[in-house]
């Protein structure tokens, strides 16, 4: 996969984590029951991130209304892979991606600050079709990291920012197969 569009992320030899930002409704019900339960959704398509920092931008650090309380959700990496297996890009054949049960879009990388970085993020869409199998096979735990969230982007606010870099989840190049990598690198 060209450097540009890598997927970098949170990952172990069986699972990788990928962030989520819910109102505290429904964040407050998936973390009582381990698992995504109503209010949450089952009727739409939801987004996951692997970046961090993207969903730090998209959710404006937990403030934006809805989006104010972030989730690390740990998935299996045969879980992950399968989505991707079905993924079909947002820039692609738009009567294929009608039909997909995954979409994939990507989108500049952010930094701390916020500014768009010269690479890409993967954002991967889990339709209707797949959700319950998102939730009810692949997830393996639900994590609130929203204080985490809250004290790294107070640290920003206050000139910490060496601080708030040690807050950050790890996140590295995951490997993907090959075929993998073309289908979802745009003009791959």
């Amino acid at each position: 996969m060209s450097s540009q569009y890598r997927i970098r992320a949170d990952h172990d030899a069986r699972t990788i984590v990928v962030y989520q930002a819910y109102a505290p409704v429904i964040a407050d019900a998936a973390l009582a029951a381990g698992r995504f339960v109503a209010p949450f959704s089952f009727h739409r398509m939801t987004w996951i991130k692997p970046s961090y920092l993207w969903l730090m931008h998209r959710s404006n650090w937990a403030r934006k209304p809805g989006q104010e309380r972030v989730l690390a959700v740990r998935i299996t990496r045969e879980g992950w892979e399968e989505a991707l297996s079905r993924a079909v890009l947002t820039t692609g054949d738009p009567a294929a991606l009608a039909r997909a049960d995954v979409h994939v879009q990507w989108d500049p990388e952010r930094s701390a600050r916020g500014a768009a970085l010269n690479h890409y993020s993967i954002q991967v869409g889990i339709g209707r079709r797949l959700i319950r199998t998102f939730t009810d096979e692949w997830i393996t735990g639900l994590t609130d990291v929203t204080p985490q969230v809250h004290r790294a982007a107070a640290l920003m606010r206050t000139g910490g920012a060496a601080k708030a870099q040690r807050l950050l989840p790890p996140e590295r190049p995951y490997p993907l197969p090959r075929a993998l990598e073309e289908a979802l690198t745009p003009g791959g």
